[in-house]
This record gives C-alpha cells, structure tokens and sequence, in this order.
C-alpha cells in the first residue's frame, strides 16, 4: 500500500495550503531540526482586522542565534499569548462563527502562554486547528528520527525511507532545491501540491486573500472551512505532479 509522507517546518496558526498537505498525507513530520529563518512563517501569520492584513508574531530571543534550529527558539516575551488573543477577538467579534470557535482557541493561548518553546506553542495550535477541520494526520517530531544523512536532500529521504513512505508531498516553491535523483534513487517518489483554485468565501475585503491564517477561514465559514482544505486524503485533489511523469 502506497504511504504519502509531508515533512514541514511548523508554522505559527498557518494558512489552509499547510492543511491542505497535512490532510492529503499519511503521516506529517515537523521538520523543526532545521535553522530558524527571520521574517518568515515560523513566529507570524496574517489575520483581517477591519478589511486589512495584520501580522501577530510571536516575540522571539534571536540575538545571537542565528544558527539556533527552529525547536530551539525561545520566546522574549510572556505577554505576547494575552495580547495575540485580545487581537483575534477584536478582528472576529462580529464574524459569523466567533462564538463557536472562541472559547477553544483562549484555552489553546492559555495553554500557550505557559510554554517557552516556538515548536511546542506552534505544535499546541497545529493539533487544535487541524481537529477544527477534522483533520486526523499522524504528526510527529523528525528528531525522533535519527540522523544519518549528510546532506538536506539525504536528511529527507532518509525520514521518508524510515517511515516507509513511497511518496513525499511537498510545496511547489521545493522544487527549486530538492535534488530529485536522489528521491527517485531511493524509491521516493516526489509530488508537489496544487496551491491554485482554492474556493473564495466573504472575507469582508475589497480584495480577497489568500494568504492568511486558517483562522480567518474557520471564523468566517465555520463548518465549511474543511471544503476550503482541498484535499480529502486524496492526492487526486491536489492535482500534484510526480517527478516520475
């Protein structure tokens, strides 16, 4: 039987391409061994607050660590779960499915706030969205895989050959770097997602974005949010192409 395998960074409350991956694969690896990258998706994501894009990111200790991996990182100030919450409240009060998801969401910053970790704070949001969109993808942490592999491309299939997958699924932005012989050496084969044709619902915008987080989805469209998630465990969804076509 074919296994389908997603290894990814985690992502801090990420948007519904990130779903779409962990719900198309059997089992989904965060990959947070690797280096913490400014001003990227790992500490921030993108909300509307009053028709507009807003960043909430979590506040982070990088001085001096600009070669720390993302599971190191820690977070500089303790706040940041109160004030990221009271953000998200004053941006969905008055959406459609504000008090159905609300209360859930304050108990996850809650949980949040007693953690230090950017990996286990994104791990705490990761396991809560993807149960408000059915979502059931085994997630598990790569450094409980040992390491062996000496290059990046290695270090993939390496997990991928560990978990027994034939098949990794990844972003479209991956094929500038994958080196694929060597997936395909190792009976892998690699699959990119299909970011296109995502369905648009009433963001309260002059203009539609995709780009947000998950939470702009499940607040304005509630149940409906899972068919925002294109896949249903079924690569066919993702419209992806194998390098081996």
């Amino acid at each position: 039987m074919s296994k389908v395998v997603v290894i990814l960074q985690s992502n801090y409350i990420p948007w519904k391409g990130y779903f779409d991956l962990m719900n198309a694969a059997d089992e989904f690896v965060l990959f947070d061994e690797v280096q913490y990258t400014r001003r990227d998706w790992r500490n921030r994501n993108k909300i509307i607050v009053a028709g507009e894009e807003k960043w909430l990111t979590i506040p982070l200790k990088t001085k001096g660590h600009y070669h720390t991996p993302i599971s190191a990182m820690e977070v500089s100030d303790r706040h940041w779960a109160e004030r990221h919450f009271s953000s998200l409240c004053n941006a969905y009060a008055s959406a459609a499915y504000f008090a159905d998801y609300r209360d859930a969401i304050q108990q996850t910053y809650e949980r949040a706030a007693r953690h230090t970790r950017l990996s286990e704070i994104n791990r705490l949001f990761l396991d809560y969205l993807a149960t408000a969109l059915g979502i059931t993808t085994h997630l598990i942490q790569s450094d409980t895989i040992e390491r062996k592999a000496t290059s990046a491309t290695g270090r993939l299939v390496e997990i991928c050959r560990e978990l027994g997958a034939d098949r990794y699924l990844c972003g479209p932005a991956s094929r500038h770097y994958l080196d694929h012989s060597e997936f395909e050496g190792s009976g892998v084969h690699v699959i990119y997602a299909d970011y296109s044709r995502y369905p648009a619902y009433d963001q309260h915008t002059e203009k539609f974005t995709h780009q947000v987080s998950v939470v702009d989805v499940l607040m304005r469209a509630g149940p409906a949010a899972r068919s925002h998630v294109k896949s249903q465990r079924s690569l066919d969804a993702l419209s992806g192409t194998s390098t081996a076509e």
